[in-house]
């Protein structure tokens, strides 16, 4: 409870609270008619209760180092996505030679964490709806660290197939991060700063790239995996002492004073006066209570067609981008081959670093795009460009066209194919309403997941180069038409539709240094 009690007049839990939104105590003048006594504004006391939404709340809470540190919290979990995938790419080439692996036992030690990822989806999304946003970060963060450097101590493959699994475990929760993000942001700040985070998947995997490049030159591939531990133990102690629970998830659970609470804390990191933000005589407004989220409800006529469509975007991205990259990587490797030379760790790092620019392009798009153009219309074009520029580029590696030509296309490739991906995950949490977010964002990741696993049996054989072409053409084509039956989010609050926004006036902007602030909110209420 905060140290400010809350000063409202009680009421039984079951009453309506937007009731007792005003209640006005007066002083009246006696019946007495000897009594000259006239009734004057000194003579009256008033009581008054007022009642924001959690939208209205994080209005008042706006944007500062409180969203900051959440950030990078979230960032550094989202960009463990990426060093995972990146770290794997490098040990499957170091450990098949030193261990002499076939090739059956690299491609199962690589698909581990693909698998621990879609298992680690379909729980810790559902524990999130249940338990709370805040525990499932802490417990991501942690498998992520303990298992990561349990790996480097792997004696044979079948124990670091087993601690890659639990790591990909952790990798599958690592949307809830994304969305306690999501549910601290003003809604003039949150598509842009959503799409922040983005640099974190680049800047992980270039941080593997680097780390890699200094340790694995040595044959030090155990020190390789600890290094690429660490940013989720930074991520773990920031996570422990500087996020709080969501209050919106609060807010669902009628849990309106830890709500509030958390509200006060937030807002005076963020350097503002929580007794002029918040007053002590503020409350929250209730929600309607929600039955625990299951993957029933998310079929159910509700969210049904959201759900397939959330689905169908995120299974079918997910192929596509991974194809992308492994199509990019196989052409540019073969066309290289003459000039590979005979060192045990050999890799391109000048291309691996050029694919890596192409992604904090995309990015950069998507962040001018997003509130500019709208959600789906930029996923859509994105979704378009990526396919065609992906398609061209295999079907012109099939005839040997020219290098620079190739290196263009693939450039292309990669800015739209992280444009479209990008706005995707801003997207999928807005749409999704708080009691369905955690499990409707994780069962999307999981279509991703088992997309991705897909991928390989296509990109990574024998499979001709124009039929690849062919294929990613019609993936990306399908993508596109799914992510068109999405609403548009653009300026809407998490838990508002589109219908919504045009039956509620959106109240006005609190600025916290302005003296009559509470006033005029005093008078929206009214």
């Amino acid at each position: 409870m905060n140290a400010v009690e809350y000063q409202h007049i009680p009421r039984s839990e079951d009453e309506p609270l937007a009731e007792e939104t005003f209640v006005v105590s007066e002083q009246y003048p006696s019946s007495d008619n000897n009594s000259t006594d006239d009734c004057s504004i000194d003579d009256t006391t008033s009581a008054i209760n007022e009642v924001i939404t959690i939208d209205d709340a994080m209005e008042r809470l706006g944007y500062g180092a409180f969203q900051y540190l959440l950030c990078a919290a979230a960032g550094v979990c989202f960009a463990a996505d990426a060093m995972q995938l990146m770290l794997l790419s490098f040990l499957s080439v170091v450990l098949k030679d030193e261990w002499n692996l076939s090739p059956q036992a690299t491609e199962a030690m690589a698909s581990a964490v693909f698998a621990g990822a879609m298992v680690g989806t379909l729980l810790l999304g559902p524990l999130a709806d249940s338990i709370g946003r805040r525990p499932v970060f802490l417990i991501t963060a942690l498998d992520i660290s303990v298992f990561g450097l349990l790996a480097s101590l792997a004696p044979n493959v079948q124990f670091l197939a087993a601690t890659i699994f639990m790591v990909g475990l952790g990798v599958g929760g690592l949307t809830v991060p994304f969305d306690i993000l999501a549910e601290f942001l003003p809604r003039t700040k949150r598509g842009t700063s959503l799409l922040l985070i983005e640099y974190f998947w680049t800047v992980g995997s270039l941080y593997v790239v680097a780390v890699a490049y200094f340790s694995l030159h040595g044959g030090h591939w155990r020190l390789f995996v600890v290094f690429c531990s660490i940013p989720c133990l930074i991520s773990l102690f920031v996570g422990f002492f500087f996020v709080p629970e969501s209050a919106r998830w609060l807010v669902t659970k009628g849990h309106l004073k830890e709500a509030m609470t958390v509200l006060r804390r937030s807002a005076t990191q963020n350097g503002l006066d929580p007794d002029v933000v918040f007053p002590p005589s503020m409350t929250l407004a209730p929600e309607r209570q929600h039955r625990e989220a299951t993957i029933a409800e998310l079929l159910s006529p509700q969210w049904r067609d959201i759900t397939l469509s959330l689905w169908g975007t995120w299974g079918l991205f997910a192929f596509g981008y991974y194809g992308t990259v492994m199509a990019i990587t196989n052409v540019f490797a073969h066309s290289d081959k003459n000039h590979q030379t005979d060192r045990t760790y050999h890799f391109d790092y000048t291309a691996i670093f050029m694919s890596s620019a192409a992604e904090m392009v995309g990015t950069t798009l998507a962040i001018w795009a997003v509130d500019r153009v709208g959600r789906i219309p930029s996923q859509v074009v994105s979704y378009l460009i990526a396919g065609f520029s992906i398609s061209a580029f295999c079907m012109l590696a099939s005839t040997g066209s020219h290098h620079i030509m190739l290196l263009g296309l693939s450039f292309l490739a990669r800015v739209f194919e992280m444009s479209a991906t990008c706005i995707t995950w801003v997207s999928t949490a807005e749409i999704l309403t708080t009691e369905v977010r955690g499990t409707g964002h994780s069962t999307s990741n999981a279509m991703a997941r088992l997309g991705a696993f897909f991928c390989p049996f296509l990109v990574v054989g024998n499979t001709p180069l124009h039929v690849v072409a062919i294929v990613m053409l019609l993936v990306h084509l399908i993508t596109a038409a799914c992510s068109s039956r999405l609403p548009e989010t653009r300026g809407l609050g998490m838990d508002t539709t589109n219908e919504d926004s045009e039956e509620e006036p959106v109240s006005p902007r609190f600025d916290p240094n302005d003296e009559h602030g509470s006033s005029a909110y005093h008078g929206h209420l009214s």
